[in-house]
C-alpha cells in the first residue's frame, strides 16, 4: 500500500539543494508527488516542502538519520513527517462557532488533524464537545489561579499527546512562559486583520468607524500579544447596512474560515516559520 510522507526544510540559498533532495529520495525508492519551494531573495533563504510516496515501509527515524549528511552539507533545518494525523487540543471559552466548524471539518475528514480534547475555562460548550464524542476538560481561570490553570493545560498537552493547541476564541491571554512552552505549536484566531480594533466590542468599534471589510487573522501564539507570525487571513466585503450584530455574524464566518485553513495547513506541514513571518505552501 502506497504511503505519503513529507519533507520540509529551510537553509541558506545555494545551488544544488533540489538536486540533493530529489537524488536522496530516488535512492530511497521514493517518488515525489508534490514539490514546492520558495527563494527569499531578500534574506538569501530557501524553503522547501516535498511530498513523496513509497510502496515500501518507510522508517522515519532511519530516513532522518541518513538525510543528516545531506542536511549538514547545506546547513539545513529539516523535518520528515509520517502518515499519522497530528493530535489537536482545542481551547474555547463561551463562543462556539470556531469549535463547531473545526468539529464539522474533522468529522468530514478534511481537517488534516485528529481532534482529541476540548479544554475550556467555562462549561458552556461542554454539550457541543461531548456530542462530538470529545473529552471536555473544564479548567477555571481566575487571576489568582492562572499559573495553576496554565500548568494544568501543559499537563493536558502531555496527557493527550497533543501536537497542536488551537485557541478557538479562548478568551484568556497565555503567559509568556506558556507561549514559549507552546512555541510553534499553538494557533490563535483574532477577530480582525492585525493590527485592528482591540479591546471590548470590536464589531461595535468597526461599525462606529464605518468599515467596509471584516477580517480575521490566524497566527501562531507568541509572548507578544496578537503579534505572532501570521498563517492565514480572511476578509469579507460589507457595506453601510451592516449593524454590529450582522458585523459580528460575518466576522464569525471569517474567523472560522481563517482558523480552519491555518489548522489544516499547519497539520499538513505546509507552514514554515521565517523569523516573524511564515512561508505557507498552500
Amino acid at each position: 500500500m502506497t504511503q505519503t510522507f513529507t519533507l520540509t526544510l529551510s537553509c541558506a540559498q545555494r545551488p544544488g539543494i533540489v538536486h540533493a533532495v530529489s537524488s536522496f529520495l530516488f535512492e530511497q525508492n521514493c517518488d515525489i508527488a508534490e514539490h514546492q519551494q520558495f527563494d527569499d531573495t531578500r534574506s538569501d533563504a530557501f524553503f522547501l516542502r516535498t511530498s513523496f510516496v513509497s510502496a515500501e515501509d518507510v522508517d522515519i527515524e532511519r530516513l532522518t538519520a541518513e538525510f543528516g549528511s545531506v542536511a549538514a552539507k547545506f546547513g539545513m533545518t529539516f523535518n520528515f513527517n509520517g502518515t499519522d494525523l497530528p493530535r489537536v487540543i482545542v481551547m474555547v471559552s463561551k463562543m462556539g462557532h470556531c469549535l463547531n466548524d473545526l468539529i464539522f471539518r474533522w468529522r468530514a475528514g478534511n481537517l488534516g488533524a485528529e481532534l482529541v480534547a476540548v479544554v475550556s475555562n467555562h462549561e458552556v460548550l461542554r454539550p457541543m464537545a461531548e456530542a462530538a464524542g470529545l473529552p471536555f476538560v473544564h479548567v477555571p481561570v481566575t487571576p489568582a489561579t492562572k499559573p495553576q490553570a496554565e500548568a494544568r493545560l501543559l499537563e493536558l498537552v502531555e496527557e493527550f499527546d497533543a501536537d497542536l493547541v488551537v485557541l478557538a476564541r479562548y478568551m484568556q491571554v497565555l503567559s509568556d512562559d506558556a507561549c514559549r512552552a507552546l512555541r510553534g505549536r499553538a494557533i490563535n484566531i483574532h477577530h480582525s486583520f492585525l493590527p485592528g480594533f482591540k479591546g471590548a466590542k470590536p464589531y461595535h468599534q468597526a461599525f462606529d468607524r464605518g468599515v467596509k471589510q471584516v477580517g480575521a487573522t490566524a497566527h501562531y501564539v507568541t509572548p507578544d500579544l496578537d503579534e505572532g507570525p501570521i498563517i492565514e487571513q480572511e476578509v469579507i466585503r460589507i457595506d453601510h447596512s451592516f449593524d454590529p450584530t450582522r458585523l459580528a455574524t460575518v466576522g464569525q464566518d471569517a474567523e472560522a474560515l481563517a482558523l480552519s485553513r491555518a489548522v489544516r495547513w499547519h497539520c499538513e506541514n505546509r507552514v514554515l516559520l521565517h523569523g516573524h513571518r511564515t512561508v505557507v505552501f498552500s
